[in-house]
Order: C-alpha cells, then sequence, then structure tokens
C-alpha cells in the first residue's frame, strides 16, 4: 500500500483478472463488503464510497458508508445484483486479516472471497475477482482485533484501492465497450 506504484499494480492486476470475463459479461459492480461500525471492517465501504462519485456509468458500486453491505444484507445484495443483471463481473471488495508481516498488503485475484471467514461467519462467496487488503493481524479475538485496528492504516489503504480499482474498471469498462463494438 505504501509503494508509489500500488493503484497502477492493482488496476494492472484487476485488468489481467478480468480479462476473460469482461467480453461476456453485460454489466460490472464494485460489491465493497463490510461495516462502518467496526475501523477493521470499514475498507470495504471506505472504498465504495470513493468510487461511487469517481466511476462512469456503467458500473455499479454497491456497499457505501452510507449504505454498507454486509452480513446482515449480503445475500439481499447479491440476489439484487442477480436479478438486474444476467452476466455481470462482480468486484468484491472487503478487508482481512492476517499474518503481522502482511498488514497494509492489499491483493487482487480472481474467484470468489469468503466474507466474514476471519470471524467465522458462514455467508455466501461473492465476486468473480476480488480486492482484499490485510488490515490486521488474525488468529485471536477477530472481532476484538478489527474494532482496534488504526484508523490511519484503513483510510491510506481505502485510498490506494479505490485509486487503483478506478483506474483499473475504466479501462475495463473501456476494453468491454470496444469488445461489443467490434474493435
Amino acid at each position: 500500500m505504501d509503494d508509489a506504484a500500488a493503484p497502477a499494480v492493482i488496476a494492472a492486476a484487476l485488468e489481467s483478472c478480468a480479462a476473460g470475463l469482461i467480453h461476456r459479461c453485460d454489466g460490472m459492480v464494485a460489491l465493497c463488503i463490510g461495516s462502518d461500525r467496526s475501523i477493521g471492517d470499514a475498507l470495504g465501504p471506505l472504498v465504495g464510497s470513493r468510487l461511487q462519485g469517481a466511476l462512469p456509468e456503467g458500473i455499479t458500486v454497491l456497499g457505501t458508508l452510507d449504505k454498507p453491505v454486509h452480513a446482515g444484507n449480503l445475500t439481499d445484495a447479491l440476489a439484487w445484483v442477480e436479478r438486474r443483471f444476467r452476466r455481470p463481473l462482480v468486484l468484491a471488495v472487503d478487508a482481512c486479516l492476517g499474518r503481522a508481516e502482511s498488514v497494509g498488503y492489499l491483493s487482487v485475484g480472481t474467484g470468489s472471497l469468503r466474507p466474514g471467514a476471519g470471524v467465522a461467519k458462514s455467508l455466501p462467496p461473492a465476486g468473480d475477482v476480488y480486492l482484499t487488503g490485510v488490515v490486521n493481524v488474525g488468529g485471536f479475538m477477530e472481532y476484538f482485533v478489527l474494532q482496534n485496528t488504526r484508523l490511519s492504516l484503513v483510510m491510506r489503504m481505502a485510498q490506494v484501492a479505490a485509486a487503483g480499482l478506478e483506474q483499473g474498471l475504466r479501462a475495463l469498462l473501456l476494453r468491454q465497450s470496444q469488445g461489443h463494438t467490434g474493435k
């Protein structure tokens, strides 16, 4: 997260992970998961709030500080996406816990993430592509750890993640429009 090139690296990773999926989707959704009631779990809503006003039409953002997508409404959000789109590309964003040396790292990958896994919640998988951010150390008293995560760390991570995702999502939207026009 502290590398000046991090947003560009995130954008490139997102483009690479979504390259095989973008031409067959009928919409893009940034599903930013987390709660504004826990600093450590607020990464998703912070990223969603930053993306909401920055992305062009054609990309839907779910999960902001004002309207978070969390354990209590994740199933409803996923059902809404399923009703709204036939084949969406869903980018899932969530905080996670990890090893001490990984705190501050952001990861982009292909596949679904398992929201709530770090706090032993059983929630449905989400996303075709994901971005996770290691906000604190896991393994013991996870709820307490999430509540006692440094706000400055989560804010910096959200800023970097949103910048990279905005750049990557714009590039994917352009690639999608070129694919649909035959270019």
